[in-house]
This record gives structure tokens, C-alpha cells and sequence, in this order.
């Protein structure tokens, strides 16, 4: 195989060059940016990297179907979310919380951190922040708040998504030689790390929420966010811990559901009773202080607490029955699909299954819900026409932000004689930095999602890379891959195809590029976190040997 030169390491690099230099950079809108950065991969795609036109085309396509079905889950969260508000259930949700804390640093840790845990682990598909920012937004945070923290929140647990699909399918089949044995020991390993790393994640979100996202400059601080500190390491091990237990003794495809589950029942009673938690709440500023202290009682609400929340608590069993395997359901829904086959006659197929995406039992939970508090479909119906009204731009930028990504991934057939991008960059770094490999394995891993979308795909993509790779160095192979898996869940945090997404169900659309500064910072420190702690294991194993 030949090496890149610089035009074509530049032509592999410009999804994520473009995307830093348009979003982050300039600041341009995604309705802008991501056309712009499409226009501009597609062009070295076809000059440089000698694609040809039909398979770029073919890709292109590809990426329509597979936006198309982001839209769907973004357009039946958004029903969702409408429906509660058109019925007052939101303002009940609201008002009830009070009765568990009205600290804003523990709605966050409760709500983006622990539910967002249960709703990864049930689901994946990007349900958590789909959910979560919109809750979050409706108990008083700002949208940017709201969107940025649920993000960093759903990291860890998509080692063990969707019912453990990024290890089952993604570890499983990037490594078709592996056992189930050894598909497990890896989920350890990484869960194993993380109870180090990720246990600090909700300590970061309280301290980025109270220093960037006030309101008023009395209540910005670093401190307020530290002050927390007790409640948010222990939800963290509330959520590693039972993760780390349900993936040893059980298995990869429960520790997100258990661990979230778990984690709420602790945090929420020592929430209730005051425990562990500072005597001043946070607020984003004084009027969102009186704004709080304003709202009735769940007694006095229209709808009662329970009811108001029954949609939520609907939806989550929902995704469990469909995806467990032991049940009929998810085969049933999965087995809808609709397909494109050889796209333009090349290798690259598409397919949809409308019926098992998250976003029809949105749509489903939804008409339950406005029966259910209205006794009328007449909430749904404007729900619907309201939200399709709404999703022009965020259709505009994921129609061209996913087709640029497929181009990129199905970029191995070239005249050039390359690999596709992604193991192009993926072999050079490994050339390049094989000696500093535990560092730069979390980076891979975050690569992958950061472009596909999708920790899944990461996985399935650079596995077995990564294991050729620890082989070559004499590294531990279930350490690197465990550390692909965590870089994976770093890369869910910037995300472009995520961050749209994210963007569109709080409105707002245009700030992605602000979204992804804010993002990049935890990102890193997982990464790194990561591969310190790694490098420890290794430091440590060397030690004994000796």
C-alpha cells in the first residue's frame, strides 16, 4: 500500500479539518458550515483521493437514508416533548422536582447523568440527549446548558448502549475471531477504568455548569461547582460501580440500564433527604432563584406528578421490550425494513427500520400521553404540525453532514491504491506514535465516532486495527481495546451528526459550533484520563513482572 502525501493526509483530514474550521472557528451556522464542508470533501474526494464518481454518489445516498432516520428520532422527540408542554405536564415535572431538590447542580447529575444512563442503556441512537436537554430545559436550565452537559453526560455509558451494542456488535464483529469470553474481559477492562475516569464526569458537569453557564455574574463561579463535590463523586461511582458488577457477573448488555437505575434510586434519596448536598442551592441567577421558589406544589398542578411522569416511564419500558432479544418484539420491529440495495450499482447498500427506531415510540409514547392527560388526540395532532414546521434547518445540515461522513467511511474503493480515510489516518498515527500507543488508542477510538456517529461503528471499524496494533508493540490486547471502547464514548461528546441533533430538539439550531467548544474540553480529558490510567496498568504490570 502507498503512503499519503500531504494532499491526500489533507484530503483524509478535511471532515474533521472543515468541521473545526467552519463551526468552531468561524462560527458559521451548521446550515452553512455543513454544506460548505460537503462541497469541499466531496471535491478531494473525487480529485484527490480518486474516488469514483459513482461510489461517491452511491455514498452520498447512503447518507441521505441514514439522516433521514436521525431525523425521524429528532422529529418524534420534539413531538414528545410538545405534547407535555401542550398538556402542562412539563410545568408539573417541573414543580416536582422541588420536592427533590431545587439545586440546579443536582437536577443536572439526576436528569442528564443517571436518567441519561438508563435511557443510553435501553436505547442508544442518541436518545439520551433527545430526552434529557429537553427535560432539562423545561425544569428551568438554559437551551446551551442543557445541550452541552447532556452531551458530556452521555459518554460512559455507551460502552454498554442499546443493550451493549457497541461491544456485542461493534467489539464482536470489528473482532470476528473473538470469543464472548473475550468480548466480556474488554468490557471490564474498560468499565474497570472508567470507575476512575468517568466516576469524575458529573463533578466536571457541576463545575462547568456553575462557571460558564450563569446567568448573572454573582451566581458564575468555580467554586459553587466544587462545593458539590461529595454528592457528584458519589453519583458517579452510583453508576460505575453497578456497571462494573453487571458487566463482570452478567454481561455487556445491562450495565448502563442497571448502573442508571441504581444510580437514581441512591441519588435521588440522598437527593430527597438532603444528604451530601451544600446548604445553597445554585441558581443560574436571582430571577431563576425566585422563579423556583415561585412554582405550586405537585398537589396543586392540573395533572398529578405521577401522571405527568407516566409518559417518560412509558417510553423507557418501551425501548427495553423492543430491544431485548429474549422477547419477540425486537425482531418483529427490526425485521420491517426497508432497503436499498446496491446503491447505483456499487457495494454500498441502505437500509430502515422505521418501526424499531426510537423515534416512532416517541411518536407512540406521545399519543399516549395526550390521551392520557387530555382524554384528546387534538395535543398530538398539534404537536406534529408545530415540530414539522420547525426541523428545516437542522434537516438542511444533517443532509449534508451525514453524506459527507459516508463518503468518508466508504472511501476504499480509490484508484489511488489507499485504504479508506479513516485507516489511512488511523495506520499513520500508529506509525508515527506506536511507542505512545495507550495515549493515542483513546484518540482512534474518538476519531471514529467523532465522524461515523456512532461508538458502534468506531468499534466495528478500528478493532481490529487496534488489536493488530497492540500485537505489533507487545501492548496488552484487552487493555488497547478497551481503551477503543472509551474512545469511542469521548468522541459521542463532539460528535457533529450528535451535536446537530442535540441542537435541534432544544432549538438551537446555530450554536453547534459553541456546542462542540464546550464539549471539546471534557472530551480531552477523558481521552487522556484514559490513557494515563492505562499507562499506569502497564507501568504497574511491568513492575511485577520484575
Amino acid at each position: 500500500m502507498p503512503a499519503m502525501n500531504l494532499m491526500q493526509f489533507l484530503t483524509a483530514g478535511m471532515p474533521v479539518l472543515s468541521v473545526l474550521l467552519f463551526l468552531v472557528i468561524l462560527r458559521l451556522p451548521a446550515t452553512r458550515a455543513m454544506p460548505l464542508s460537503l462541497a469541499l470533501s466531496t471535491g478531494m474526494a473525487l480529485l484527490i483521493w480518486q474516488m469514483p464518481a459513482r461510489q461517491v454518489s452511491a455514498a452520498a445516498l447512503e447518507g441521505l437514508v441514514v439522516a433521514a432516520t436521525i431525523m425521524w428520532i429528532i422529529f418524534g422527540a420534539i413531538v414528545l416533548l410538545n405534547v407535555l408542554r401542550a398538556t402542562g405536564a412539563l410545568d408539573t415535572i417541573r414543580a416536582g422536582f422541588s420536592g427533590v431538590s431545587a439545586d440546579r447542580r443536582v437536577q443536572l447529575i439526576i436528569i442528564a447523568w443517571l436518567f441519561g444512563a438508563f435511557l443510553e442503556g435501553a436505547s442508544g441512537f442518541g436518545t439520551p440527549a433527545a430526552i434529557g436537554a429537553p427535560l432539562l430545559v423545561a425544569l428551568g436550565f438554559t437551551p446551551l446548558s442543557a445541550v452541552v452537559l447532556a452531551l458530556v453526560a452521555d459518554s460512559s455509558p455507551v460502552s454498554f448502549g442499546a443493550v451493549g451494542t457497541p461491544v456485542i456488535v461493534g467489539i464482536g464483529q470489528g473482532l470476528p475471531d473473538a470469543t464472548p469470553d473475550q468480548v466480556q474481559a474488554i468490557a471490564v477492562q474498560a468499565i474497570s477504568i472508567d470507575i476512575i475516569v468517568a466516576s469524575l464526569l458529573p463533578l466536571i458537569m457541576c463545575v462547568m455548569l456553575t462557571r460558564f453557564f450563569a446567568t448573572d455574574d454573582k451566581w458564575r463561579s468555580w467554586r459553587a461547582g466544587f462545593a458539590i463535590w461529595p454528592f457528584a463523586l458519589i453519583s458517579g461511582l452510583a453508576f460505575t460501580v453497578p456497571a462494573w458488577l453487571v458487566a463482570r457477573f452478567l454481561g455487556p448488555e445491562f450495565p448502563s440500564i442497571i448502573g442508571g437505575l441504581c444510580g437514581l434510586a441512591i441519588m435521588t434519596l440522598l437527593a430527597h433527604r438532603g444528604w451530601l448536598v451544600p446548604r445553597q442551592p445554585w441558581y443560574f441567577s436571582d430571577a431563576d432563584r425566585d422563579r423556583t421558589h415561585e412554582l405550586a406544589p405537585p398537589a396543586e398542578q392540573s395533572l398529578s406528578l405521577v401522571r405527568a411522569w407516566m409518559p417518560y416511564v412509558v417510553v423507557a419500558g418501551l425501548l427495553i421490550l423492543t430491544r431485548l432479544t429474549i422477547l419477540p418484539l425486537q425482531g418483529l420491529l427490526s425485521g420491517a425494513t426497508l432497503e436499498w440495495r446496491q446503491i447505483l450499482g456499487t457495494e454500498i447498500s441502505a437500509s430502515m427500520a422505521p418501526l424499531y427506531l426510537p423515534g416512532t415510540l416517541f411518536l407512540l409514547t406521545a399519543v399516549i400521553a395526550a390521551w392520557m392527560h387530555t382524554r384528546s388526540l387534538r395535543p398530538w395532532l398539534g404537536s406534529v404540525a408545530t415540530t414539522a414546521r420547525s426541523l428545516g434547518p437542522s434537516a438542511i445540515a444533517l443532509a449534508t453532514a451525514v453524506p459527507m461522513v459516508r463518503i468518508f467511511l466508504q472511501s476504499d474503493i480509490n484508484a489511488a491504491g489507499l485504504q479508506s480515510m479513516p485507516l489511512e489516518l488511523a495506520t499513520l498515527a500508529a506509525g508515527t506514535f506506536a511507542d505512545q500507543w495507550p495515549w493515542v488508542a483513546p484518540f482512534v477510538g474518538a476519531l471514529g465516532s467523532f465522524i461515523a456517529g456512532s461508538a458502534t461503528f468506531s468499534n466495528m471499524m478500528f478493532a481490529s486495527f487496534q488489536q493488530s496494533v497492540a500485537v505489533q508493540t507487545g501492548l496488552p490486547e484487552t487493555l488497547i481495546l478497551a481503551l477503543q471502547l472509551l474512545g469511542a464514548n469521548a468522541g459521542n461528546m463532539i460528535c457533529v451528526v450528535n451535536v446537530v441533533a442535540a441542537a435541534s430538539v432544544v432549538n438551537l439550531v446555530g450554536r453547534e459550533g459553541d456546542i462542540i467548544r464546550y464539549t471539546l474540553l471534557p472530551m480531552l480529558y477523558y481521552v487522556l484520563a484514559a490513557g494515563a490510567v492505562a499507562t499506569l496498568i502497564i507501568w504497574g504490570n511491568s513492575l511485577t513482572v520484575f
